[in-house]
C-alpha cells in the first residue's frame, strides 16, 4: 500500500468566507430545508436582526422592518447605521464590529463579530446599505466576494442599515422559509424588548408586557392554574404560572435577547431558585419534582460579554453575570428568593392554589413510584437499546458536535419499514425506534399509562424525558408510517400521546411527520420519486419511452437504497404544529374523542399535518 505524502503543499491557509462555506455548521448549526425552525436559513435571519435588536437596546430605532418574498430577505432598521468607513469591513472581515467595544454594547447579543459574515459568505446575493449624517454607502457582495461597492452619495433616507440577502441554493437544498417559525422568533424578540415594533411582510408585532405576554399568547386562559406571576428587575426578568393538565415542566430561556432553547446555567439556577424559595415559604421540604411538575415558565437575563457552548447560542456556559454582579446561580436564587417569595405574600390565593397542586403532584408521584420502577425493570428486561431502539452515535446533548441538531429519532411500525430506515439511515444522526402494531390511544388517561403500557415506557425511556425535556435525546422526532387509513391512524394516536403527557414537545417544534414518495415513475435513463398524483402526472408527461410506474403501499416496499435519498439530503419533513388560540384539552377533545364530521378538517386546521389524499389504484 503506497504512502500518503504529507509536505509543505498539503498546508492550507483558507480566508474568512472559505472557512464558512466549507464548515458552516460551526457558524448557523444545521443546515436544512426550512422544515425546522432550527434549520440555517433562520439562523441567518437572526444573525441580521440581531444586530437591529442591539441598536433598539442602545435607544436608536424603534421599529425594524422585515420582508421576505420567496428566496429573497430585507431587513431595515432605524438605528445609528453602520459608521460609513466601515460598511465593507463589518460584513466582511472576520472579528470586526462595535460589539467589542463594551461602553457601546454591554450586553449586546452577538459579540464576536461573525453574525453578518456568515450571512455573507452564505448567501448568493448580499447587500448592505448604511444610512448616517445624511450620507449613504452600499456595498453588494456574491457567496461572501465583494462585487460592487457605491461611493458615499447624499441621501435623504432616514438614517440607520439595510441588509438583503439570498440564501445560497449551493449550501442550503431545495429550501423555503416558513412564516410560522419567522414569526414566532420575532414575537419572541418583541417579548424581550417592550416597546419595539418589528413589521413583518405588512403584519406588526408588539408587546407591552415582556413575558407575561409570552406565556398568555402560547397558553390559554383555562390551561393556566393561576394568573401569571410576572417579576422585573434590572437585569432580569421572570414569569411563573403552573398547567392544570401538562405534565411536564416548560421553560423558555434568554440571555440578552437570545433563545436558548437547550437551557443552560441561568435556567438551572431559575429552576432551583423556584424550589428553593417555595420550600422556605410554606416551610415544608417538597420534592422538587413535585414543586416543579406542570410548570410554565419563562426567563430573560442580560449578562456582561456572555459565554455560550456554541456559536448558534443554544445554551448558556457563562458562571458569572459580569462587572461586580455576583454569579449567575446567586444572581438568581437572590432575586427570584426575595421577588417570589413578597409575591406569594401578597396573594394568598395564588399561594394557596400552588401549594395544592404540589400536594396533588406528590399524591400523584407516590402512587406511580411503584409502577414507574417496575416499568424501568422492564425497559431493562427488554434490551431497549437491542431491540426497540436502534440508536445512532451522536445526540442532543452531545455540545461538542455541530451536527448535534441533526439528531434525529424515527418512530416507525412494522419489522420490514424499521428495517428498511435502519440499513439506510446515517448512524451518526439518525436512530430508529420500531413500534408493535398499533399504540394505545392515550386520550382521556392519566400518565400512570405511560408506566403500564411497554410501547408508551419504551418511547419515554428512548426520548430520555420522564424527568425534563432538557434531558431530551433526539431533537427531531419524526413519525414514519405508511401513506395509508392505518398509517394515519398511528400518526393521530402517537400525536395523541405527545399533546396528551408532552406537549411541549410540539411546542418547541420537535415533532415531525416523514414525507415519502407515493410513486416511482422510471424510464431507462432517468428515475423520478413522486410525493402527489400530481407529481406523477407531471413525471408522466415529461419522461419519455416505456414508463415503469409503481405504487408504493407501504415504507416496507421500499428498498434500503432508495430510502437513503428520502432521510438523507433531499428529506421531507412536515412539522407538526400547534394552533395556539387552542387549548390543549380543546385539542385532544376534538382530536381523539367521540368522532365528530369536523375531525379531519379540524386536524388540518388546527395541527397543520399535511393528509395525502391517496388515489385508490
Amino acid at each position: 500500500m503506497a504512502k500518503s505524502v504529507y509536505t509543505e503543499e498539503n498546508i492550507r491557509s483558507l480566508d474568512w468566507k472559505e472557512h464558512i462555506r466549507l464548515r458552516p455548521g460551526m457558524y448557523i448549526g444545521k443546515l436544512g430545508d426550512g422544515s425546522s425552525a432550527d434549520d440555517g436559513i433562520y439562523i441567518l435571519l437572526k444573525e441580521t436582526i440581531d444586530n437591529c435588536i442591539d441598536e433598539f437596546v442602545m435607544g436608536a430605532g424603534k421599529t425594524i422592518d422585515i420582508s421576505i418574498q420567496g428566496e429573497k430577505v430585507v431587513v431595515r432598521d432605524y438605528g445609528r447605521g453602520i459608521p460609513l468607513g466601515k460598511v465593507v469591513d463589518v460584513v466582511s472581515k472576520m472579528n470586526t464590529g462595535g460589539k467589542y467595544d463594551t461602553r457601546a454594547f454591554k450586553k449586546s447579543v452577538g459579540l464576536n463579530g461573525v453574525g453578518t459574515k456568515a450571512v455573507n459568505a452564505l448567501s448568493a446575493f448580499f447587500r448592505v446599505e448604511s444610512n448616517r449624517d445624511g450620507r449613504s454607502k452600499t456595498a453588494e457582495f456574491k457567496v461572501g466576494e465583494l462585487i460592487n461597492e457605491e461611493l458615499l452619495e447624499e441621501t435623504t433616507r432616514r438614517r440607520g442599515t439595510k441588509i438583503t440577502f439570498i440564501p445560497d441554493e449551493a449550501i442550503f437544498k431545495k429550501y423555503k422559509y416558513r412564516n410560522e417559525y419567522v414569526e414566532r422568533m420575532l414575537r419572541n424578540y418583541v417579548y424581550l424588548n417592550p416597546g419595539l415594533t418589528i413589521i413583518f411582510n405588512g403584519e406588526k408585532f408588539f408587546s407591552e408586557n415582556g413575558l407575561k405576554d409570552l406565556l398568555e399568547d402560547n397558553n390559554s386562559k383555562e390551561d393556566l392554574l393561576y394568573p401569571i406571576i410576572h417579576l422585573k428587575g434590572n437585569d432580569i426578568e421572570v414569569a411563573i404560572t403552573h398547567s392544570k393538565t401538562q405534565y411536564s415542566e416548560e421553560y423558555h430561556s434568554f440571555v440578552n435577547g437570545q433563545h436558548t432553547t437547550q437551557g443552560g446555567t441561568h435556567q438551572a439556577a431559575f429552576r432551583e431558585a423556584i424550589v428553593k424559595t417555595i420550600r422556605d415559604y410554606y416551610g415544608k421540604n417538597y420534592d422538587a419534582s413535585d414543586v416543579r411538575k406542570s410548570i410554565i415558565s419563562a426567563i430573560s437575563i442580560k449578562v456582561m460579554e456572555p459565554v455560550f457552548e456554541s456559536q448558534t447560542k443554544t445554551k448558556l456556559g457563562s458562571t458569572d453575570m459580569g462587572g461586580d454582579l455576583p454569579t449567575v446561580r446567586t444572581y438568581i436564587n437572590d432575586f427570584v428568593g426575595k421577588q417570589l417569595d413578597n409575591y406569594l405574600h401578597k396573594n394568598p390565593e395564588t399561594a394557596e392554589k400552588i401549594q395544592r397542586k404540589i400536594v396533588q403532584a406528590e399524591k400523584e408521584r407516590k402512587e406511580l413510584s411503584g409502577i414507574r420502577k417496575l416499568a424501568r425493570e422492564r425497559a431493562k428486561k427488554a434490551s431497549l437499546h437491542n431491540k426497540k431502539l436502534r440508536d445512532c452515535r451522536l445526540h442532543l446533548g452531545d455540545m461538542k458536535s455541530d451536527r448535534r441538531l441533526e439528531s434525529t429519532l424515527f418512530i416507525t411500525e412494522g419489522d420490514s419499514a424499521s428495517g428498511s430506515i435502519t440499513k439506510s439511515r446515517d448512524v451518526n444522526t439518525q436512530a430508529v425506534f420500531s413500534l408493535r402494531g398499533k399504540p394505545l390511544n392515550s386520550y382521556g388517561m392519566s400518565k400512570k399509562i405511560v408506566y403500564e403500557n411497554e410501547e408508551f415506557n419504551l418511547l419515554q425511556a428512548a426520548l430520555n424525558i420522564e424527568e425534563s425535556m432538557e434531558d431530551l435525546r433526539y431533537n427531531n422526532i419524526v413519525i414514519a408510517t405508511d401513506a395509508d387509513v392505518d398509517g394515519m391512524h398511528i400518526r393521530l394516536l402517537l400525536i395523541t400521546f405527545f399533546l396528551q403527557f408532552f406537549p411541549e414537545l410540539i411546542k418547541e417544534n420537535h415533532l415531525y411527520i416523514l414525507q415519502t414518495p407515493l410513486f416511482r415513475v422510471r424510464n431507462k435513463k432517468e428515475t423520478r420519486y413522486c410525493y402527489s398524483p400530481e407529481e406523477k402526472n407531471e413525471a408522466m408527461s415529461k419522461l419519455t419511452g416505456k414508463l415503469e410506474i409503481t405504487r408504493f403501499k407501504g415504507l416496507g416496499e421500499i428498498s434500503p437504497d432508495e430510502f437513503k435519498h428520502f432521510i438523507g439530503d433531499d428529506i421531507r419533513l412536515e412539522p407538526v404544529m400547534l394552533d395556539k388560540a387552542l387549548s390543549i384539552e380543546e385539542l385532544l377533545k376534538f382530536y381523539m374523542g367521540k368522532n365528530t364530521p369536523d375531525r379531519q378538517e379540524f386536524i388540518i386546521e388546527n395541527l397543520k399535518v399535511e393528509i395525502d389524499l391517496i388515489e385508490s389504484n
